[in-house]
């Protein structure tokens, strides 16, 4: 390319450590750095907005051409504290659910979940930016990132999806992975991968520069984000996509 990398990414507390790696490495001067919420970045990807970013797997079925790229994403291998589904009463007793618009693989992730792991089956209701005030009585929500670390501190009932995951399948499971549209070289993909590796090597530098009393951040980036994309998780991933398909979304091909 003769301009540079347009490259999109999430304005998230679990993504801080990668964009300290990128932020802190000559990669830096070879990208144009775009900063949303997921499901923005998910849609910036496909309209060809940006040429890589830090997206929502669920896109992949949308995505006529996409390469997997760098060894990192945004993972967990058990309990992930900021993807939960909030509540007042227990999980049989909910009737409604309102979904994070924030998120769409969290979304996909709420349906194959209530259905297979918890055997309910509540109303579904996409929500609007003040939904988590409506969290209340048999209304639950689904909340996702920072805000749900927040939540945890309101909700008596908390079912985190990573964990729920993990006890159903056996496997992690990737929430967001670098995905390009197109091939892109080969040197800026080795770069860009060794600047992720910078960051998910300076939680440290990350927890002093960053104010957040609500949650422990480097138990946060050590116990509950797994940044490594390996093979358990390309195989939680190969899952979740094949739960997809059985639901009727069509299945890409893969491009590792």
């Amino acid at each position: 390319m003769d301009r540079k990398i347009r490259v999109g990414a999430v304005s998230y507390l679990n993504t801080k450590p990668l964009l300290y790696g990128i932020e802190h490495s000559p990669v830096i001067k070879k990208i144009e750095l775009k900063i949303d919420y997921p499901s923005r970045i998910a849609t910036m990807l496909l309209n060809d907005e940006i040429d890589i970013g830090l997206v929502p797997v669920v896109i992949l079925p949308e995505l006529e051409t996409f390469y997997i790229n760098t060894n990192y994403c945004i993972g967990s291998n058990g309990p992930v504290a900021s993807v939960c589904l909030f509540s007042d009463v227990a999980i049989e007793k909910i009737e409604k659910v309102l979904l994070d618009y924030q998120s769409r693989t969290s979304v996909q992730l709420a349906k194959i979940l209530l259905k297979e792991y918890w055997k309910v089956d509540p109303l579904l209701e996409g929500a609007k930016e003040d939904f988590r005030e409506h969290i209340n009585g048999n209304t639950a929500g689904l909340v996702i990132g920072d805000r749900a670390l927040e939540q945890r501190m309101k909700s008596e009932y908390i079912y985190d999806f990573g964990e729920a995951w993990k006890e159903l399948t056996g496997l992690p499971f990737v929430f967001a992975a670098w995905i390009s549209n197109k091939k892109l070289d080969g040197d800026f993909v080795d770069e860009f991968d060794k600047a992720n590796k910078k960051g998910v090597e300076s939680f440290d530098a990350v927890v002093q520069k960053t104010t957040y009393p609500v949650f422990g951040l480097r138990k946060y980036y050590t116990e509950h984000i797994s940044y490594v994309l390996d093979d358990a998780k390309r195989k939680g991933l190969d899952l979740f996509l094949q739960k997809l398909k059985t639901n009727s979304v069509k299945s890409p091909a893969f491009r590792w």
